[in-house]
């Protein structure tokens, strides 16, 4: 699971005046929470672009004034119309203990359904997992080697290793579609 260094300021007030002040500056106000009490903070927007704008997931290092955390990001709450960055959530890691996270799907082997002309559909692009820090996965592995024209792979069919898959099991992760010029000739064979 890769690391990423955020160094972050404590905030004196809370408000949305405040707030307001510190956004136009670029800095984005945080809060840090999981273990005692809460720590606001702020941040420079610039530190936030390889954390929240890829579909990978990472352990933040919390720099505040010197007092250095990880955490994982919890939240993240944008603005409805120009999409700016108004807010961040991080839970603070404890050793030992569990935490739920969103954790992007890789498509492991090829599916015999897209080589014989179907599509392969992404109907999940992440699974929700319980796991320790230590065994947070980077991705979860769906082998899609079985997956025929017109099938689906759902969540109960796939192994986790070191965590806990919390997703419905019987949410479909992804699908092999007949295409139309297909299908006529699949419906002629039968």
């Amino acid at each position: 699971m890769k690391s990423l260094e955020i160094v972050g300021f404590k905030r004196a007030n809370l408000g949305k005046k405040d707030a307001k002040a510190l956004r136009l500056d670029s800095y984005v106000p945080c809060v840090l929470y999981g273990a005692g009490e809460q720590v606001h903070f702020s941040a420079p927007a610039i530190l936030f672009r390889e954390l929240l704008y890829t579909p990978e997931v990472h352990i933040v290092e919390l720099n505040i004034e010197g007092d250095i955390r990880r955490a994982i990001v919890q939240d993240a709450q944008f603005h409805p119309v120009n999409e700016m960055l108004l807010h961040v959530d991080f839970l603070e890691l404890q050793e030992g203990k569990e935490v739920k996270m969103d954790v992007p799907v890789r498509f492991v082997g090829v599916s015999p359904g897209v080589l014989a002309g179907g599509k392969l559909v992404s109907k999940l692009r992440k699974l929700k997992v319980k796991a320790a820090p230590d065994n947070l996965p980077d991705f979860v592995p769906v082998d899609i080697s079985d997956l025929a024209l017109g099938k689906s792979i759902k969540v109960n069919k796939v192994e986790a290793q070191g965590y806990t898959i919390l997703t419905n099991p019987l949410a479909p992760i992804a699908t092999v579609t007949i295409p139309r010029g297909l299908r006529g000739t699949l419906q002629a064979e039968k």
